[in-house]
């Protein structure tokens, strides 16, 4: 499943970083997941995203965690809810899922290259 892109591909993946600043249970969705407000400063603002982490991270432990986020997907609507980024993670063989963040915190909107 190796399969090659070209640089102009990667280019049009939008993945900037963001601070998580609310997060609230979804009971609603059928995976256990959590409604995320991401802040992808002031270029982009906030924005929504669900995200199936729940088995690894509690709510309180998600505040203030920059994550990474696809940008420039369409939205996503769960349920009654529109996902608006993508929370990038990794999906571990039990199905849990880690998240994809930076190694020091840097400006809110700052695009990986």
């Amino acid at each position: 499943m190796n399969k090659e892109i070209t640089w102009n591909e990667f280019e049009k993946i939008e993945i900037r970083v963001g601070t998580i600043i609310a997060v609230e249970d979804f009971p609603e969705a059928r995976k256990p997941a959590y409604k995320l407000t991401i802040d992808l400063g002031k270029e982009l603002g906030t924005k929504k995203s669900s995200a199936q982490v729940t088995v690894l991270y509690k709510k309180q432990e998600l505040m203030g965690r920059q994550v990474l986020c696809v940008c420039n997907f369409p939205k996503k609507q769960i349920g009654t809810f529109f996902s608006e980024v993508l929370t990038t993670g990794f999906v571990l063989d039990d199905e849990s899922v880690v998240l994809a963040s930076v190694e020091q915190m840097v400006p809110n909107g700052v695009r990986l290259c």
